[in-house]
């Protein structure tokens, strides 16, 4: 296994070197060292194997059991269930429902860990491409205490099915094929297996929802490639040229587009920028840190962040102090490809945030923060203060999966702070200036009349008093989105060598 060189070669994206969770080794009994899964054991007569399906409930505790963030708060993780091979057969025997053993061995503080049953849709997924027509949507209840919902239009994908339909952010919908939403039917009509559906739109007059008659027909796109840069341009202001970039993920693969676009802004001598992450649930942490450098570049080497992982991770392979340089995340000046970075050199930044800005958006503003000043516009973030990485059921030292199963986890295995020390924002990052979207005045994304775009070139050309704004909704109505926690995310890319189990007194 590679050994640790250098914090900046070391620490690369996941998905080209898998992370190389190593969690294998199914096929020779557990013993006293703990080694791995056991297989073909008798207790009381009775044969306990840790075969077929049993094999990812007993990967789901071998793998939370070495990396997962909580390990030593949550008791039934324990290493002591190692000691016994046949009760922790019979333990793992018990638990053969994965997912559910999964969230059952979750700490209670744990809001963000996930497990898919298929890792290549997950792999996928963390890099911007899923299934989807294009329309960014959320839910609301139509009333306190009745079943039906009001769908409503965040934005559309660029280059999606939606694109240059009959549909636009700002948009009501409250049927599917003719059907109303409800709570009861929504996952199934919106998040099933039909690729082609028509959405029933509505408008609001008066304060109340009506049917316009009128619907639009989308068509899902498999394994769709979202592009992250949703909008960038430059506006002419009294203050100088503003830049405006519009970022919903933190990609590794796109580093290359999002440097031309700040050689761009670097041309045009831009000096100031507006960075909207109103709907980035995160990603990459080393997109993140190059985005910040790109901001940035007057810190290059100084310290971004500082990971912290669990003890018998830290005390395994961050114990010397070179190792614990892998735990540092400093600010760069090229690409992890070499190339130069453009940055702008700024001393502050104007950031728009929403309640759905997460884990890497907010470790920016976190990171920033000690080193520029943080004007933050619209709602408090998401409050997702640590990080994963994605772990999957290696069966030997080359990275070779499992053929039995195609489960992966995304399970939390650090906390991650500033240079100062500061990561106890898991309640969120108050904006400086709190605006609410507003549903019934959302405006056009990157349109200067747009109200948090508005207030921010307000507050760059330091013209008017910005008040606070509340939105004209009730936000306990809202519905959360199914598939918004696996798109708040925060990807570890430091690598750790680990061809064993990290079980306390195992000295192989």
């Amino acid at each position: 296994m590679t050994s640790f060189i250098s914090n900046h070669h070391m620490k690369i994206f996941w998905v080209f070197f898998a992370l190389i969770i190593f969690l294998g080794c199914k096929k020779e009994p557990v013993g006293e060292e703990g080694m791995t899964s056991a297989t073909n054991l008798d207790s009381d007569d009775t044969e306990v194997s840790l075969t077929g399906d049993l094999q990812v409930s007993d990967f789901v505790w071998k793998g939370l059991n070495n990396y997962y963030y909580w390990q030593e708060q949550v008791s039934e993780l324990a290493d002591s269930k190692l000691q016994n091979s046949k009760s922790y057969a019979a333990y793992i025997a018990a638990n053969k429902d994965p997912e559910a053993f999964f969230y059952d061995l979750n700490h209670p503080d744990d809001r963000f860990s996930w497990i898919q049953d298929d890792y290549t849709e997950l792999e996928n997924l963390l890099q911007g491409v899923f299934a989807t027509n294009g329309v960014e949507f959320g839910l609301t209840y139509a009333c306190e205490g009745c079943e039906e919902l009001i769908g409503f239009v965040k934005y559309i994908l660029k280059g999606s099915d939606a694109d240059g339909k009959n549909i636009k952010r700002g948009n009501f919908f409250v049927g599917v094929n003719g059907t109303t939403l409800t709570v009861n039917n929504y996952r199934s009509l919106l998040f099933g297996e039909e690729l082609t559906y028509s959405l029933d739109l509505a408008s609001v007059v008066s304060g109340t929802i009506k049917e316009t008659g009128e619907s639009v027909e989308l068509t899902k796109e498999e394994n769709f490639e979202s592009d992250p840069i949703q909008i960038s341009k430059i506006f002419n202001t009294a203050a100088g040229a503003v830049g405006y970039i519009m970022y919903n993920q933190f990609v590794a693969d796109k580093s290359t587009q999002l440097n031309e676009v700040f050689g761009d802004f670097k041309s045009q001598g831009i000096s100031n920028l507006i960075l909207d992450l109103r709907y980035n649930g995160g990603g990459s942490i080393r997109n993140c840190i190059e985005l910040s450098s790109m901001i940035t570049g007057q810190f290059t080497d100084e310290i971004f962040a500082q990971e912290q992982w669990n003890s018998k991770v830290t005390n395994q392979f961050f114990n010397t102090d070179s190792q614990k340089e892998n735990l540092i995340n400093r600010f760069l000046k090229n690409l992890g490809d070499g190339t130069p970075i453009n940055s702008l050199r700024l001393n502050r930044l104007f950031v728009i945030t929403t309640s759905e800005s997460a884990s890497a958006s907010e470790l920016l503003i976190n990171g920033l923060d000690p080193f520029i000043e943080i004007i933050q516009v619209g709602e408090r973030t998401v409050g997702k203060n640590v990080g994963s990485i994605t772990v999957y059921d290696y069966i030997d030292n080359m990275g070779t999966k499992n053929p039995d199963h195609t489960f992966a986890m995304q399970p939390i295995v650090l906390k991650i702070a500033n240079s100062e020390g500061y990561a106890d924002y898991s309640e969120g990052l108050e904006p400086s200036f709190q605006i609410d979207e507003d549903l019934r005045n959302m405006g056009i994304i990157g349109d200067e009349d747009e109200p948090l775009l508005s207030a921010a070139l307000d507050l760059v050309n330091g013209t008017g008093k910005i008040s606070t704004r509340k939105a004209l909704f009730n936000r306990s109505l809202l519905i959360q989105d199914p598939l918004l926690l696996s798109r708040q995310k925060m990807i570890s890319d430091t690598k750790i060598p680990t061809n064993r189990l990290l079980v306390k007194g195992d000295d192989k």
